[in-house]
C-alpha cells in the first residue's frame, strides 16, 4: 500500500474582508472551500486552474505557512492543526517550498552563501568548514559551483536564482516540497532545464512535490496525479495520462482543450467558456462552474456536487 505524506480533509482558508472606520469585518473571500486533498509518498501531484483559483493558498496551508480556518491536515502522520509550535518546529524540515519569483524569494542583500547557509545555521545543522562543504555541494546539487557562492542574487539570470532557490530548499533534506509556479517566470528553454533537474532531483533523495501551475504541458510531463481546482474547490483529480485521456468535468475540458495543437493543418476544438470567473466573496450557490457550464442543469444551481470516484482514482465533482 502507498504511503501517504499529506492529507486534507474539509480545509477551508477563509480571508477577512475589512470595512469601515473601525477596520470591522464585513465578509471573507472564500480561497479555498471545503477542499480534501491526498498526496502520495513519492509521487508529483499536479495542481491546476486559472489564476486566482486558491492554487498557492492552498499549497501554503498544506505547509502550514498559513494555518486553515477549519478543516484537518496530517503531515508524515502529525495533525498540523493540533501540534504545539515545538512540534511544528521538527516537522519544518521536512517540507519546504520553492517560490514563484526567484527574484523576490532570495534576500537582495545575502551572498548565496548565506541565503543557503541561514536554514543549516538556525537548525544547527553545521558550522565552520562542515557548513561551507555543505553550501558547495548543495549548489553542485543544482548545476552551480564555488565560484557563485561568494555573489549576490542580482549577478545571476532568473533561471539560476531558480537553482539557488531549489538549493535552499533542499538544504534540510525535506521529505515534501511544495513547487509554486517555480517555471512561469523562466524562459522556455530554461523551464525545461528546471523541470529536468525536479526530475533528477526527485529520483536522487526521493522527493515528494505538490507542482503548482497553470502550464498543462508543464504537468503532463512531470505530474502522476492532477487535481483540477476552480473558485477554491477541487472540481476533479486523476492520474495525468488518466486525464488527459478523458475530461469528465465540463471545466477540465474547456481547460485542455485550450492546450495548443503544434500542427497548423489540425484544427482546434477550443471550448469558449462564458462569463467571468466568479466571485470567492459571494461565489454563486450549488455548483459553482454552473454559470458557465453549457451542460448546465436545474440541481447544479442549488445544489453543491460531491466528489465522487467514477473509475478507478479518477474523482469528480460534477452531478451525473
Amino acid at each position: 500500500m502507498v504511503e501517504t505524506i499529506v492529507k486534507g480533509n474539509n480545509i477551508k482558508e477563509y480571508f477577512p474582508v475589512r470595512a469601515g472606520l473601525f477596520s470591522s469585518i464585513k465578509d471573507f473571500v472564500k480561497a479555498v472551500d471545503d477542499v480534501n486533498i491526498e498526496i502520495r509518498k513519492g509521487e508529483t501531484f499536479g495542481l491546476v486552474g486559472e489564476s486566482g483559483c486558491g492554487k498557492t493558498t492552498l499549497g501554503r496551508v498544506i505547509i502550514h505557512l498559513i494555518p486553515p480556518t477549519s478543516g484537518t491536515l496530517c503531515f508524515m502522520g502529525s495533525e498540523l492543526n493540533k501540534i504545539n509550535k515545538s512540534e511544528l518546529r521538527k516537522l519544518r524540515p521536512h517540507m519546504q517550498i520553492v517560490f514563484q519569483d526567484p527574484s523576490s524569494s532570495l534576500n537582495p542583500r545575502m551572498t548565496i552563501k548565506q541565503i543557503i547557509g541561514e536554514p543549516l545555521k538556525i537548525n544547527k545543522k553545521f558550522k565552520g568548514e562542515a557548513l561551507i562543504n555543505k553550501i558547495l555541494d548543495l549548489l553542485k546539487t543544482v548545476g552551480l559551483d564555488e565560484q557563485h557562492m561568494y555573489r549576490y542574487p542580482h549577478e545571476f539570470s532568473g533561471g539560476q536564482k531558480q537553482r539557488i532557490g531549489v538549493a535552499r530548499a533542499l538544504a534540510l533534506n525535506p521529505d515534501f516540497i511544495v513547487l509554486d509556479e517555480p517555471t512561469s517566470a523562466l524562459d522556455v528553454s530554461v523551464q525545461a532545464q528546471i523541470l529536468n533537474l525536479f526530475k533528477n532531483l526527485q529520483k536522487k533523495f526521493e522527493l515528494t512535490y505538490l507542482f503548482i501551475t497553470h502550464d498543462l504541458s508543464v504537468i503532463k510531463y512531470i505530474s502522476d496525479r492532477v487535481a483540477v481546482m476552480y473558485a477554491g474547490k477541487i472540481v476533479e483529480v486523476a492520474p495525468t495520462k488518466e486525464i488527459f485521456r478523458e475530461q469528465l468535468h465540463p471545466y477540465t475540458k474547456a481547460l485542455l482543450s485550450a492546450i495548443p495543437i503544434p500542427n497548423p493543418r489540425l484544427k482546434s476544438k477550443h471550448i469558449h467558456l462564458k462569463g467571468e470567473v466568479p466571485s470567492l466573496i459571494s461565489p454563486p450557490a450549488g455548483c459553482r462552474f454552473h454559470p458557465r457550464c453549457s451542460d448546465c442543469k436545474a440541481i447544479c444551481k442549488k445544489t453543491e456536487p460531491v466528489m465522487r470516484e467514477v473509475h478507478k482514482d479518477h474523482f469528480v465533482a460534477c452531478h451525473p
